[in-house]
């Protein structure tokens, strides 16, 4: 029998997380399915932290970062790189995740060979195409130029409804994100900077790195931090800083040398879980954080003026609380002193589902083509 060859592409940290189920997932069929991984190298460091510590070995690796790397510089070499493999290795389909620049460039690429795309984590949408940026308009994209949808939720799903995306194929999976936990979440975990941290004193876990976020939104951010740890003796705020140089110069000039505030290197998935599960509250600016802090029970400020996660907003388990520093500082305030506030986001029914979008995933595929 003709094994279905299903091609994973992967480029950054976030794809990493949520495709690597996915790919788990494809290889228990041995006998039905090929499984194909092409990392892209979007993200180098990040992304190879991720695919060893799930011993994922791709069979391709474009290698395309470069320093101070541009939207155009990626989308060119993606669509370069991807169209090689392609031609190569002619896939029944090609799985893209999501929003990045990696995901919509090799859906373009497999439009060009006429190979099918499925499109993991499809429908999400904001309808302001400058927020998130490039990502608003990556994932309208790859939605047209998708053959099969794996929407997380039924509100993603009305969502390609309404652009006239053929509903027999739409598949409501819940996110992958979620299934990721199952691999990373350990009761005796600890590290270096918990073993620190005060006896009962409660962790603020800050994320930011958003292009659109750089410069003044940060830096008011930032600027509350001191004023939250100086008032509020049982806090530690822990910032796990993004490798981006203008993220990092911002961080040093605000952050650096304050009791309580722990900047570190960018946590691996494992190690990031973890820290979220042990949180108090998470402050982030991060799509994927959105959909994994609901199953951990922590309410999460969402440092953006729009989501592509409504779901969550709706649910009450996070709050869109914007950029400007006194409302952001005001919204933890409240949370750090009204127990009543706090667990009603604490408690949140998580709308992104049960751990199972994987194996939904791979059943799909094995339905559509009927191996």
């Amino acid at each position: 029998m003709k094994l279905l060859k299903v091609m994973t592409i992967i480029g950054t940290r976030p794809e990493a997380i949520k495709m690597i189920p996915v790919v788990k997932e494809l290889e228990k069929y041995p006998e039905r399915i090929q499984s194909i991984v092409v990392a892209t190298g979007q993200h180098r460091q990040m992304l190879d932290q991720i695919l060893a510590d799930f011993e994922v070995h791709p069979d391709y690796d474009l290698d395309i970062m470069q320093p101070n790397q541009t939207l155009v510089d990626v989308t060119i070499q993606v669509l370069s790189g991807v169209t090689l493999v392609l031609e190569n290795e002619r896939p029944d389909i090609v799985l893209v995740h999501g929003d990045t620049t990696t995901a919509c460039a090799s859906a373009l690429a497999a439009f060009y060979q006429k190979v099918k795309v499925g499109h993991v984590e499809a429908g999400l949408r904001t309808w302001d195409k400058y927020s998130p940026f490039p990502e608003e308009i990556n994932r309208q994209l790859i939605d047209e130029l998708t053959d099969i949808y794996f929407a997380p939720t039924k509100e993603s799903k009305e969502n390609l409804l309404k652009e006239n995306h053929p509903e027999e194929k739409i598949y409501v999976t819940g996110n992958t994100a979620i299934d990721t936990l199952e691999y990373t979440i350990e009761a005796s975990y600890t590290n270096d900077v918990l073993k620190i941290m005060g006896t009962n004193h409660r962790m603020i876990l800050l994320t930011m790195h958003r292009r659109e976020n750089i410069g003044k939104p940060m830096e008011e951010i930032f600027q509350i931090i001191p004023i939250l740890v100086n008032e509020y003796k049982d806090i530690e705020i822990v910032f796990p800083v993004h490798k981006n140089p203008k993220v990092r110069t911002l961080a040093k000039k605000y952050l650096s040398n304050i009791e309580r505030v722990h900047l570190i290197e960018p946590l691996d998935v494992k190690d990031f879980q973890n820290m979220a599960a042990r949180s108090h509250l998470i402050l982030t600016d991060s799509g994927g954080i959105q959909e994994e802090a609901p199953s951990l029970g922590k309410p999460v400020l969402v440092l953006r003026d729009t989501t592509e996660r409504p779901e969550g907003v709706s649910a009450g388990t996070l709050k869109l609380v914007g950029t400007n520093g006194l409302t952001v500082y005001a919204e933890v305030k409240k949370l750090l002193t009204n127990q009543e506030a706090y667990s009603e986001m604490a408690q949140a029914i998580n709308p992104y589902g049960d751990g199972n979008a994987s194996h939904r995933i791979v059943q799909a595929l094995l339905k559509e083509f009927g191996t």
